[in-house]
């Protein structure tokens, strides 16, 4: 199978041409400057026009605002015939025919805005030759009668755009895309290419399989967007995802900001616009007008925020977006890669932010189990079908299916009926005058239990689609370049430290490495803590406690909390009681960034060994990591310096008080008002309070050695709260 990196030259493609003849590469400069006003093409544009230009399949991976569009449009002006490009939003379409008509290049598009008799129409001006480019929605191949007609047309080259919906194992499978396959058989074959931002190689080869690509030209320019920063932030709640949008919004200006739910992007929307941020809220509750609105905002700079459902965006064709904010953790890698890349198609620096809270990830575990439904349900949703069906055809709203079969997740039996429709079970029709859509069942005396499902095909999506997200939970927790992770985990195995993400610049900039045997020897100690504290399962550790408790048995305290729960029985209890209570804090901490801990959150934020711990508890040494800055000097003892370096600070554990710690939150509370209303979190965290309860340190230099506690910040909070510790 022949592939290029974008590196092939035009000769190696085109050849010798005839003298007096121009060659492709000759012929498609001249069209690109006739037609486009460019004089040169970007990084891997002009190899894909001449593969196209010369017939051939294609598959085509160009990272977002890499010119994916014009390595189609412009063949498309050399080769005889009308080009078909697939595009799965309706406002994109629209925006690529505006700018193809304002370039005098005839284009059109066909979908579910035009009636059938203009739709006819159309394809009747295609086959009298009347346009170049004709852009139609995925749908509309559902119908046989609408390929059939297609064979009347003839068709140059077949475009689709956004490739990856045609791949199970892709982000965004969409069922519309399978049908492609078959559709290009019932237009005769004609040549066809493949475009999309984000595939990892096992997509790439499901894209050739599906579309039937003949020895395609395969090109992959590299996922590499040296331009753009990525920044992962911790947060514990929305608070501090609010306050930190709002820095993005005043440093940068014009961005998206990416959620997960409809509800999410109502809730930030309304947080931003309170603080005056002037934005377009766009997500799938709105209607086709409302949406269309919201999108011609954006891009005509009438707003510069936009705060959206993972459809805003694609293809998108702003320029100067300077930043991406995810609210929510996307379901996977590609979902993100591909989401971030919207920010700086200028070429100018872009931002792109992950907020992170591994609570969020609920939410795509909910839209994973609404994706992938188990077979039981599905069987079940056909007997429902037939136990309704009249002449083999019913219609049953997807709400009452739901309810039939007691699903919580309407999401479940939509994809059960995608699933039944994919495997020839039953077909979906619209129903003239009803709102829900109606089913007609293909074999009616098959049962449920009888049905043939490729149940482990199922089952294996499941399974990878629960990986992905575990994936950008790792990215979320990595420790090392941001941009290399993603580069390796699409397959680009030689790359190099990007040097402008959080991790390459950050705070701890130069400190990231591999440790050395002493220190591994008490990181190995404090994992085999966690996961003796934990409950061990076959799937893994289940976290029973919290990191203050964790502290406590790893230090050896004698608070009654810590006796009661069984934890000065265990193995581990003490081991870690030389290096002292806030040393051990930080290690976990940092052991926490480097994804070798999580803590997982709930009623109580419990703390769990990941599997990448584990493997490091059993000597792996494939991590680097930020060794803690209030760790101990060469000889660790219960005493230390302090800040100062002058007089040495004891700290003693003396258990947690919950009274205390109450009282210290009203006082936080009370201080942050004081303050002109800042954040409680901006003067000292939970986990900084809690640490404060179980050390109470007495003096300014004692409070210096608690994680969180800065000497700014204690020069401007700490006194008050060493005055409550006394009196009470």
């Amino acid at each position: 199978m022949p592939s290029a990196s974008g590196s092939a030259t035009p000769d190696s493609l085109s050849g010798e041409a005839p003298d007096g003849v121009p060659s492709t590469a000759e012929a498609a400069l001249e069209t690109l400057d006739r037609h486009f006003g460019f004089r040169e093409f970007r990084h891997g544009q002009l190899p894909v026009v001449e593969a196209l230009a010369e017939g051939r399949d294609a598959l085509v991976v160009m990272p977002t605002g890499g010119g994916k569009s014009l390595c189609y449009q412009l063949p498309a002006l050399m080769l005889d015939g009308v080009t078909l490009v697939v595009s799965p939003l309706i406002a994109l379409m629209k925006d690529q025919v505006d700018a193809l008509d304002r370039r005098g290049i005839p284009a059109t598009v066909i979908n579910s805005t035009l009636s059938l008799p203009e739709q006819r129409d159309r394809l009747r001006q295609m086959r009298e030759g009347a346009y170049k480019l004709v852009y139609i929605a995925p749908e509309r191949f559902r119908s046989e009668a609408f390929c059939q007609s297609l064979r009347e047309v003839p068709v140059a080259l077949l475009a689709i755009d956004e490739a990856h919906c045609l791949s199970q194992w892709g982000h965004d499978f969409r069922p519309d895309y399978l049908r492609l396959g078959q559709a290009r058989q019932a237009m005769g074959n004609p040549q066809t290419a493949g475009f999309t931002a984000t595939a990892t190689p096992e997509v790439r080869r499901d894209i050739i399989e599906i579309l039937g690509l003949a020895d395609p030209f395969i090109t992959v320019t590299g996922f590499s967007r040296p331009n753009l920063s990525f920044r992962v932030t911790q947060c514990d709640n929305h608070a501090q995802k609010y306050q930190r949008l709002e820095a993005l919004v005043e440093e940068h200006g014009t961005g998206i900001v990416y959620c997960a739910t409809r509800k999410r992007v109502e809730e930030v929307s309304d947080s931003l616009t309170s603080l005056g941020v002037k934005l377009v809220a766009y997500h799938g509750g709105m209607d086709d007008r409302e949406r269309e609105e919201a999108q011609n905002a954006f891009l005509n700079r009438e707003r510069d925020v936009a705060v959206a459902t993972n459809a805003f965006g694609m293809g998108i064709d702003r320029s100067d977006v300077r930043f991406v904010a995810h609210f929510d953790v996307p379901g996977s890698p590609e979902a993100y890669y591909q989401e971030a890349g919207r920010a700086g198609r200028d070429g100018e620096p872009g931002f792109c932010e992950l907020l992170f809270n591994y609570a969020d990830t609920s939410t795509q575990e909910f839209f994973i189990e609404g994706a992938n439904p188990p077979p039981s349900l599905i069987r079940h949703v056909y007997d429902i079908l037939r136990a309704h069906a009249t002449e083999g055809e019913a219609l049953v709203p997807i709400r009452d299916l739901a309810a039939s079969v007691g699903a919580k997740n309407d999401m479940g039996v939509s994809s059960a009926l995608s699933i039944l429709g994919r495997h020839g079970h039953i077909m979906r029709f619209d129903v003239a005058g009803e709102r829900t859509r109606g089913t007609r069942l293909l074999r009616p005396d098959v049962s449920g239990a009888r049905l043939e499902l490729d149940e482990a095909a199922l089952m294996e999506k499941s399974r990878r689609d629960h990986a992905k997200l575990e994936s950008m939970v790792k990215y979320a927790y990595e420790a090392g370049c941001r941009q290399e992770w993603m580069l390796h985990y699409f397959g680009e195995e030689e790359s190099s430290p990007c040097g402008t993400c959080d991790q390459c610049v950050g705070r701890h900039s130069g400190s990231l490495r591999s440790l050395t045997e002493s220190e591994l020897l008490l990181v190995q100690k404090a994992l085999a803590g966690v996961a003796r504290a934990s409950r061990r399962t076959s799937t893994g550790w289940e976290p029973r406690f919290g990191k203050g408790k964790i502290v406590q048995m790893l230090t050896g305290s004698q608070a009654s909390e810590v006796i009661s729960a069984g934890l000065d029985q265990l193995s581990t209890y003490g081991i870690l009681k030389a290096e002292g209570t806030a040393f051990v804090y930080a290690l976990l901490n940092e052991l926490e960034k480097s994804g070798l801990l999580l803590t997982e959150r709930g009623a109580y934020p419990l703390v769990a060994l990941t599997s990448r711990g584990a493997e490091a508890m059993r000597g792996g040494r494939d991590f680097r990591m930020h060794w803690p800055e209030t760790a101990p000097a060469a000889h660790p003892a219960k005493t230390r310096k302090g800040k100062s370096g002058k007089t040495p600070v004891v700290l003693r554990e003396v258990g947690f008080d919950a009274a205390l710690f109450e009282k210290m939150r009203a006082l936080r509370l009370r201080l942050a008002k004081e303050q002109g209303n800042l954040p409680a979190f901006a003067i000292f965290t939970d986990k900084t309070l809690e640490a404060l309860t179980r050390l109470r340190p007495q003096t300014i230099e004692q409070g210096l050695t608690i994680p969180g506690i800065g000497t700014a910040k204690a020069e401007r909070f700490l006194a008050p709260f060493l005055e409550l510790i006394r009196e009470h």
